[in-house]
C-alpha cells in the first residue's frame, strides 16, 4: 500500500511507537538554497515552491524522531548533515553523469547498513533526464535510485518511510517492487503534482 500525505513530517512521526517503520529512505533540504537555483532547467520550467524551503537543515528535533521511529535509514545528502550522523563507511554514491561542467558528478546518501561504499550511475541531465520524465521538483531523484535502495537495502514486507516526499519517485519505486510506503510531502502544490504523477503510472 502506498499511504501519501500532506502535511508535517513531524506531526507523523511524533504521533508512531518506536522503530514503526523498518527503512526509512530520506531526502531532507542540504540548507544550499537549491529551489533558487536554476539547475540546468531555468527558472521557469520547474516549480521551485517557497521561497525558502531549502535555506536551512532539518533540525535535532526532525534526527531525534526519524532515529527514535525508524530501524534503518538511507539519508540523501548526509554529507550536509554530518552534525547529526555516525560515522558509517557504507555510503552511496549516485554518478549523474554529468560530464565536464560546472554541475556536482553526483549526490551522497549516507546508510545506516555496514558493507562497502557503494555507486549508482544513472545520467539525470540533458536528454536522459528529460526523456525519462518531466521533472516536476528542483531536487527530483530518478525512479531507479529508488529500487536499487530497495532492491539492495530493504527486505520483503519492510515498511518504507519518506518524511520529504518532493515529486514522489519513491512511490513509483515501491508501487514497481511492492513495498508499503508512507510518504509525506509539506506543500500542496508538490503533495498534488506527485499524486498526479503516482496515478498516472498506476494507469
Amino acid at each position: 500500500m502506498i499511504n501519501m500525505m500532506q502535511g508535517d513530517c513531524m506531526d507523523l512521526m511524533r504521533g508512531k511507537p518506536d522503530k514503526s517503520w523498518d527503512l526509512t529512505i530520506v531526502d531532507p533540504p542540504y540548507g544550499i538554497g537549491v529551489n533558487k537555483m536554476t539547475l540546468g532547467n531555468g527558472k521557469n520550467k520547474i516549480y521551485r515552491g517557497s521561497e525558502n524551503w531549502d535555506e536551512t537543515i532539518p533540525s535535532q528535533k526532525y534526527w531525534d524522531e526519524l532515529f527514535r521511529v525508524s530501524k534503518n535509514q538511507i539519508i540523501w545528502g548526509g554529507n550536509y548533515f554530518t552534525e547529526y550522523l555516525k560515522p558509517m563507511p557504507s555510503w552511496l554514491f549516485w554518478d549523474k553523469g554529468t560530464g565536464d561542467n560546472d554541475f556536482a558528478d553526483g549526490e551522497l546518501a549516507w546508510t545506516s547498513f555496514g558493507g562497502a561504499l557503494r555507486k549508482i550511475s544513472k545520467s539525470w541531465v540533458g536528454a536522459n533526464a528529460k526523456n525519462e520524465y518531466k521533472r516536476i521538483h528542483p531536487t527530483e531523484k530518478p525512479v531507479l535510485i529508488y529500487e536499487y535502495c530497495l532492491m539492495n537495502y530493504a527486505k520483503p514486507g519492510d515498511k518504507i518511510l519518506d518524511t520529504h516526499g518532493g515529486s514522489g519517485s519513491i512511490c513509483i519505486a515501491c508501487h514497481n517492487l511492492g513495498f508499503d510506503l508512507d510518504w509525506i510531502e509539506l506543500d500542496a502544490d508538490y503533495y498534488r503534482d506527485a499524486v498526479k504523477r503516482f496515478e498516472n503510472h498506476k494507469a
